[in-house]
């Protein structure tokens, strides 16, 4: 027997840290306009020493918001999935954290690492392991400490710009009505373009030290590197195509959207998507401009956001769609 997975609780939590593109314009050679305009950002949340936050502890606060939404006991979770590119540890994983801030005895805690599109993938185990029958409950947390590894400086520019903090949750659970949740998920990679998204080190293969020793006068590479117009370009492909693949597999035309959230990676690609489909503004939740790119997070929070400002009600056909780094790229097609 095959069960229905529904999201039952939704929740989400950013730093209370502002930092707009004049703040950064204080610390490298930017400014506003040029922020804007490559990216549609104005501001992002980042970690502020001593308050606090981590990506663990800013996944417990979306998820206990997302419990209480849910109106299920912590106690009553079958399975944590956690989505981050950013661990508060090289190892054990952020699921485990959890498990324990939370004081949920002995669950099994599943770490994905698929970056941007790690909410997705997230979704999707969450979803394979409800239908399947083996959990019930499973909480899914996409939390990203992003402002502990940038190059705040003119150097890395083109990259800190984009990236924020923040976390978001989403508690799902058996569904009653028929034809009601989740109705697909489509997954995809592209490992040959692995490197032009990606940190290279520290990694076992380049720790610091051995770097330093070895290349005293070169750069370490322990910050992140992106191709910034060959993933515009793949991404506005994929996301594309990820789209299609949902509404085809389920029948649906692009009319039948209710709303599409995207990962929020650049406004300028969910413009380019919002016009390619020819989707109202109403059609496309956005978000970015407040929080910049929080990855594994950006998703969960966009929706927390979209349904908190009763963007989505009963019955709405809602579209999740996420491309990054690996490539990875995926879907969702919900019915809410």
């Amino acid at each position: 027997m095959l069960y229905q997975s529904k999201i039952a609780g939704l929740g989400s939590y950013v730093p209370e840290n502002v930092v707009t593109n004049d703040d950064l314009s204080k610390v490298m050679d930017t400014n506003d306009e040029w922020i804007q305009e490559r990216t549609g950002i104005k501001e992002r949340r980042h970690i502020k020493k001593g308050d606090g936050n981590s990506t663990a502890t800013m996944g417990v606060k979306a998820a206990k918001i997302a419990l209480e939404r849910a109106n299920i006991d912590k106690n009553d979770i079958d399975l944590i999935v956690f989505a981050t590119l950013s661990p508060d540890y090289y190892f054990p994983g952020c699921g485990v954290q959890v498990q324990e801030m939370l004081g949920i005895h002995t669950c099994p805690a599943l770490d994905v690492r698929n970056q941007c599109s790690g909410f997705i993938y997230g979704l999707s185990v969450a979803d394979q392991f409800i239908k399947t029958g083996m959990y019930k409950n499973v909480l899914l947390i996409g939390s990203e400490n992003h402002s502990g590894g940038l190059d705040m400086s003119t150097r890395g520019r083109s990259v800190s710009v984009i990236f924020g903090d923040g976390a978001g949750a989403a508690v799902l659970t058996r569904s009653n009505h028929n034809g009601q949740g989740i109705l697909s998920t489509h997954l995809h990679s592209e490992g040959k373009h692995a490197l032009e998204l990606s940190l290279k080190g520290p990694s076992t293969m380049h720790w610091v030290p051995e770097i330093i020793e070895e290349n005293p006068q070169e750069d370490i590479p322990y910050y992140p590197y992106m191709n910034g117009q060959f993933v515009f370009k793949n991404a506005i492909a994929r996301f594309s195509e990820v789209i299609h693949e949902g509404l085809q597999e389920n029948g649906l035309e692009v009319k039948d959207i209710d709303i599409l959230i995207p990962h929020q990676a650049n406004l300028r690609i969910a413009q380019f998507i919002q016009k390619k489909f020819q989707l109202k503004d109403e059609q496309v939740y956005n978000n970015i401009q407040k929080y910049g790119n929080t990855t594994a997070a950006s998703i969960p929070i966009a929706l927390t956001e979209a349904w908190e400002e009763g963007k989505i009600k009963e019955g709405d056909h809602v579209v999740l769609a996420a491309f990054g780094s690996g490539f990875t790229w995926g879907s969702a097609v919900i019915s809410w």
